[in-house]
């Protein structure tokens, strides 16, 4: 089996300009992602995880290295060095993202954000509006918030908007980034429903997480990293918490 994904020397640093300071986030990191797989990152807050998957969906520029995605529109890129316009598309189509955060246009319904994805994929406004009321379901968003702006709305549920969103898109490459931070146990198995379901469907994830025990039996591989430093577990079989 192919690797969809193969980072190959990846480091990226921050200036930070007023105190005069140069911080490595990520020192000569490499990894690889088989097509179907769901890889775990795990490390202490501020070891770079975030950092690494920045840089694959290109929130953050490497300063060196590749991230080489075997892309089904473009072909073998190197997301690193690849135009905004064709990340853009990659984002649209095949890569997706999901963080603690949500960052949405103003004026825009939870409803709408989630039917808009859909939309992006090429899919018809009848499919996305049965589609999006499916996933707005699954993870129990209140239907009073459904036309709402989720400026409005408390950090759990943000959160559990934007796994909907991203989810729903069923992406070819899926990057979790701490997806489960704030959720509540009944939300966090909502989440592990989905992710298995998009494994069946052969969805490729890289993702990372505080939560040990959410991992258990997800994972196939784990990397850990320690200082900007990357490291490959030892371990054979899924991941575990003991």
């Amino acid at each position: 089996m192919e690797n969809l994904l193969s980072i190959e020397h990846l480091s990226k640093s921050f200036t930070l300009h007023n105190l005069d300071k140069h911080i490595s986030a990520v020192e000569d990191v490499s990894l690889h992602l088989k097509e179907g797989e769901f890889v775990g990152i795990t490390g202490k807050s501020g070891s770079g995880k975030s950092t690494v998957l920045r840089c694959i969906y290109r929130t953050y520029l490497p300063h060196s290295g590749s991230i080489w995605y075997n892309s089904e529109r473009f072909g073998r890129i190197d997301l690193a060095s690849a135009t905004e316009r064709t990340i853009i598309e990659l984002r649209k189509l095949e890569i997706g993202y999901v963080s603690q955060f949500l960052n949405v246009m103003p004026r825009t319904t939870a409803r709408e954000l989630v039917r808009n994805a859909i939309v992006e994929m090429g899919h018809d406004t009848d499919y996305a509006d049965i589609e999006t009321v499916k996933m707005l379901e699954h993870f129990e968003l209140d239907r009073s918030l459904w036309d709402s702006y989720p400026a409005t709305f408390s950090g759990g549920e943000k959160l559990r908007l934007n796994i909907a969103r991203a989810m729903v898109k069923r992406p070819r490459l899926l990057l979790l980034d701490e997806p489960t931070a704030s959720l509540d146990h009944g939300s966090k198995l909502k989440v592990k429903v989905l992710i298995e379901q998009l494994m069946k469907e052969g969805a490729t994830m890289l993702g990372i997480f505080h939560d040990l025990e959410f991992m258990q039996h997800l994972c196939d591989r784990e990397y850990q990293i320690r200082d900007g430093n990357i490291f490959t577990s030892e371990k054979k079989e899924k991941l575990t918490t003991s």
